[in-house]
């Protein structure tokens, strides 16, 4: 069974120096005691403290042991694509390089995988963070959830196991790596999530500033595009388009009652307000229409990767 293969562990680093080293040995000792081959992949990503050299030191005493460096921070998605795209392992685990994440909760974790998941995400019931990152990654992590229909509550844990064929064949770019269990659905794998230890940070800070919170947003919109409308554009536009159109139509009818009324028609700030959602409505709606037509097209041009014909 695949859960019983070899393993890639990837890790995704920067500026964590003081933590690398404890990281590896209870890593090494939990999948050794579990009788695993494996291989642990850090991709250090950009890190201008000493963690290269760290790694480096880890990689001559054990060939286990492989090194991804990249010349500059790209980010986290970055460094699990990369990661992703070496992986040999029947399964793949990845784990933050903070130590806030239990190298001892992955035994559990690839246990459930043999109950036919694909992937198991890890979730942080407890977290021990301060307020200002759990209260933001609450809301963010129910909005997600409603949005996708995913039941999941903790998308954005670094912890996560998945079977090798799913990493091959998802992408993940920008800031995606926050929607991975989406992606991987929409892929038509089964994602599950599993109560997980967490700890609070043993050295450093987060290096997740709060433009994060601001960019998840955006996230959201492009992963809700690419997977759940990507099929019927006009489905996503129009719906953006029709409240638009509402909200500028509401407000330029009350100036019309107004106007019926005998009342001055004097031009407001919230008469053009009105108009200008109105003329973004049509050119949302417009541009809908457009992308399906180009979806159409690309649909009958396309030829699906794999398909199963299932007798």
């Amino acid at each position: 069974m695949a859960e019983r293969g070899r393993i890639s562990v990837i890790i995704p680093l920067y500026n964590e120096e003081e933590s690398l080293e404890e990281l590896y040995e209870r890593l090494v000792r939990v999948l050794s005691n579990e009788g695993h081959e494996f291989e642990i992949i850090f991709v250090d990503d950009g890190s201008t403290d000493g963690s290269l050299d760290v790694l480096r030191t880890l990689r001559d005493k054990d060939k286990r042991v492989k090194i991804l460096s990249f010349r500059r921070n790209y980010g986290k998605s970055a460094a699990l694509s990369e990661g992703f795209r070496v992986a040999g392992g029947d399964v793949v685990v990845t784990i933050d390089a903070d130590l806030q994440d239990n190298p001892d909760e992955i035994p559990g974790l690839i246990a459930k995988l043999g109950e036919g998941y694909d992937l198991v995400s890890g979730w942080k019931a407890k977290r021990k963070d301060p307020i200002t990152k759990t209260l933001p990654s609450k809301i963010f992590n129910l909005v997600t959830s409603l949005v996708t229909g995913i039941k999941l509550h903790d998308f954005n844990c670094g912890l996560k196991v998945y079977r090798g064929e799913v990493v091959k064949n998802i992408s993940v770019y920008g800031e995606l790596h926050r929607f991975i269990p989406v992606l991987a659905s929409w892929e038509g794998y089964k994602v599950t999530e599993k109560r997980v230890s967490h700890f609070e940070r043993k050295f450093g800070k987060s290096k997740f500033g709060s433009s994060r919170f601001l960019n998840g947003f955006f996230d959201l919109i492009t992963v809700m595009f690419i997977t759940r409308r990507a099929s019927a554009p006009l489905h996503f536009f129009g719906r953006i388009a029709f409240l638009f159109f509402v909200i500028g139509a509401v407000i330029t009818l009350y100036f019309v009652i107004e106007w019926l009324m005998g009342m001055g028609m004097h031009v407001r700030p919230l008469m053009v307000g009105g108009f200008i959602l109105i003329i973004i409505a049509i050119q949302i709606g417009s541009f809908g229409l457009l992308a399906e037509l180009f979806s159409s097209r690309i649909e009958r041009s396309f030829s699906y990767r794999e398909y199963r014909i299932d007798d």
